[in-house]
């Protein structure tokens, strides 16, 4: 065993001298003996100790137990103590000030040794233990500050984008609308020539191509306008469910025939209405959206004089819709960007369009709260099923 500086703190003189011929035995060094709690810790004032021996019933102001406490705060040194008692409520004191170990007097040399030796090995294993926790502490210490700091850095970061965000919804916004104005204009226009050209004009034929040309292009314009002034008001979290009575057979027809009204392919929508209620409450705008999109790209992407089918029926408080065509379809390859925004298929040829209807279409049916799939194969065409919450 190596050789410790112990320090010795028993009131009785006999039993300190037995002890300190037993550890002295062993090849210890006794730095003090010392018989009183002040006693011993003037000695530690000035002398570094292993170990502390300790008396538990000394007399004087400072008892052992109280003196451990104070070594313990001030020391942090391994305290051994020496009790004649081993009763419960002795024991109940001791283990109050969490000591290295205790010996039961009259004691043994071998008892002794192992006693010390335990009491070192606890005491350094505590240290090795309290040490890590530190280390553990001031890590945790530091990735909290780091955490901290890198969440101080995403938030003026999502604020940034927020403000960007709301820069280019205002943007957006603004430009729609100034480009409104000026089209309606060019509109009118167009169809004042149009008029004037059947009066028999030496130039009706060449004014009729020409105006026609100029009212569809600012009607795509238009509703390229509305598409992007949609997005901007979803990127801003503007769109709000603002569920209406609507009178189902009416608003349906009136979307069919707004639809069938820009058909210029000779392509017919057949209808079928089935178990519709008198009024239903939904969104209309957003419904009006949807359907108008999804029949506008069934006509679009049809084959002249081709058929478009669409069915609706009311059931458990849901319009489940279908509308199929027997057009060019979708290539399995490109179905999971469908929705997408921009996106147009390599198929779709010289027809006009911006890839932003689907997109459209999907944004409204997450804002109404309902669910939509489709079926498609390239040169057979597509069916889109929709399930729309709308309560009699």
């Amino acid at each position: 065993m190596f050789s410790l500086k112990i320090l010795i703190t028993e009131d009785d003189t006999v039993s300190a001298l037995l002890l300190k011929k037993a550890l002295e035995k062993n090849h210890h060094q006794i730095i003090g003996m010392a018989d009183s709690g002040e006693m011993a810790l003037e000695i530690l004032k000035n002398n570094r100790a292993d170990i502390v021996m300790m008396d538990t019933n000394l007399s004087g102001k400072l008892d052992g137990i109280k003196t451990t406490e104070i070594i313990n705060e001030k020391y942090n040194i391994p305290v051994v103590y020496l009790t004649a008692s081993s009763d419960s409520e002795t024991l109940q004191k001791v283990a109050v000030t969490n000591p290295s170990a205790y010996v039961i007097k009259p004691f043994n040399i071998r008892e002794l040794n192992m006693v010390i030796e335990l009491a070192i090995f606890k005491d350094k294993k505590e240290k090795e233990l309290q040490n890590l926790n530190n280390e553990l502490e001031e890590k945790v210490r530091k990735r909290t500050a780091d955490l901290n700091e890198a969440n101080k850095e995403l938030q003026k970061a999502l604020e940034k984008e927020r403000e960007l965000s709301e820069l280019k919804s205002r943007i957006v916004q603004n430009v729609s609308h100034g480009f409104k104005t000026p089209l309606t204009s060019i509109l009118s226009s167009a169809q004042l020539l149009k008029m004037y050209a059947e009066k028999d004009h030496p130039h009706k034929v060449k004014i009729v191509k020409h105006s026609t040309k100029i009212e569809n292009s600012v009607r795509n314009l238009n509703s390229l306008l509305t598409s992007v002034l949609f997005f901007g008001k979803a990127d801003a979290d503007k769109m709000n469910y603002k569920p209406v009575r609507i009178y189902t057979s009416a608003f349906l027809n009136e979307v069919v025939d707004m639809v069938k009204a820009g058909i210029d392919n000779d392509v017919k929508i057949h209808t079928a209405f089935d178990k519709l209620p008198k009024m239903i409450t939904s969104d209309m705008d957003l419904l009006y959206q949807i359907l108008e999109n999804l029949l506008s790209n069934a006509v679009k992407y049809s084959k002249d004089g081709g058929k478009v089918t669409f069915k609706v029926y009311h059931e458990d408080d849901l319009l489940k819709l279908s509308i199929k065509d027997e057009g060019i379809g979708i290539s399995e390859a490109e179905q999971s960007q469908l929705f997408d925004r921009f996106f147009r298929g390599k198929n779709v040829g010289l027809r006009e369009g911006s890839g932003l209807g689907l997109s459209i279409v999907k944004k409204c049916i997450e804002v109404i709260g309902g669910k939509i799939s489709f079926t498609s194969k390239v040169n057979k065409g597509t069916e889109f099923n929709l399930e729309i919450p709308a309560k009699k």
